[in-house]
């Protein structure tokens, strides 16, 4: 299984996860549709899938490769999970 997680980006430039879903390694057609439902009339939507079966550590690999190196924040709206910062 990946985790799909769906978010934007805010006015401020940080990454604000709004959905995480699981689908099958691969499902193509599945993260599609997903990613093609998102609110997007501002144009920030952001997606990634990872290669993990926890929503904790794929929000911990999309801040470390997205928002790390940026000195914002990665604000989990779905299930609450703080990134390891430091």
């Amino acid at each position: 299984m990946s985790t799909l997680l769906l978010g934007r980006w805010d006015g401020s430039g940080n990454l604000v996860i709004n959905e995480s879903h699981q689908i099958k390694n691969g499902d193509d057609d599945a993260a599609e549709a997903l990613v093609n439902g998102q609110d997007d009339k501002r144009h920030d939507a952001w997606a990634a899938e990872f290669d993990v079966d926890r929503h904790s550590d794929a929000v911990q690999r999309a801040y470390e490769e997205y928002v790390a190196h940026e000195g914002t924040r990665l604000i989990d709206e779905a299930e609450g999970f703080e990134p390891v910062t430091n």
